[in-house]
């Protein structure tokens, strides 16, 4: 589960689609549009790890 307190940075091992401050962040760190992370999370789940593999295939 996200750790609300920690706003400076995302958690580093899930993506939360529903906060826009990660949003942000992830779709600049994986150079890919929020439409295309929120279909990878959609697919692969919030873990940070099974998305980038996603990503990969």
């Amino acid at each position: 589960m996200d750790d609300k307190t920690k706003t400076g940075s995302p958690d580093s091992k899930f993506i939360n689609v529903n906060e826009d401050y990660e949003v942000a962040y992830w779709t600049k760190e994986l150079g890919i549009s929020k439409e295309k992370l929120q279909e990878a999370v959609k697919a692969a789940g919030t873990s940070v790890s099974a998305v980038k593999e996603y990503l990969n295939k």
